[in-house]
């Protein structure tokens, strides 16, 4: 019986490589490519987090004007309608201007938000908001949600809403 010749060696050491780096690398591909679906998802729901809380004090301020207390404004507790930067805290309500930059969001685990003492995230969720027109009837509010995956790579979702005074509030222009 003979031996294998170096050859025959090399050729299956190279088949033997083939098949188990090729799988390998498939599976590297698929795993970040699942890393970017989720925090795709993530990014999303958090831009959505920010509609409801300003939807939420819209309707706060209709239900005010209803009773007759309260202010007047239906647009009213939207810090910025200039299209300056401004975030928005889910948990708490609050929406404050933040300058240039505005912080990365933070979380104790399951919920996001801008407590101290909670972890840092990859997210930054940045709210803007401008009058369509020349009358005060519309806003329209964008959220801008950026995230970092890998060493250098920053990705976003950027979704926009309009927001109306559907109801009068003695405060749109006529």
């Amino acid at each position: 019986m003979r031996g294998f010749t170096i050859v025959e060696t090399l050729v299956a050491v190279s088949l033997l490589t083939i098949a188990i780096v090729v799988p390998m690398s498939l599976a590297s591909q698929s795993l970040s490519v699942s890393y970017y679906a989720r925090d795709q998802m993530i990014a999303f729901h958090l831009a959505q987090e920010a509609f409801e809380t300003i939807r939420e004090q819209r309707d706060t301020n209709i239900l005010s004007i209803a009773r007759g207390v309260g202010n007047p404004d239906l647009l009213g507790g939207i810090p910025a309608t200039d299209d300056s930067p401004f975030i928005v805290d889910a948990l708490t309500d609050v929406m404050t201007p933040c300058g240039a930059t505005c912080p990365a969001l933070q979380t104790n685990g399951s919920l996001y938000g801008y407590n101290s003492g909670w972890t840092d995230t990859n997210f930054t969720r940045t709210v803007r908001a401008h009058y369509v027109g020349s009358g005060t009837n519309e806003v329209k509010v964008t959220v801008t949600v950026s995230w970092h995956t890998g060493a250098f790579q920053t990705r976003t979702v950027t979704i926009s809403e309009s927001f109306f005074r559907w109801v009068e509030d003695g405060s749109a222009a006529t």
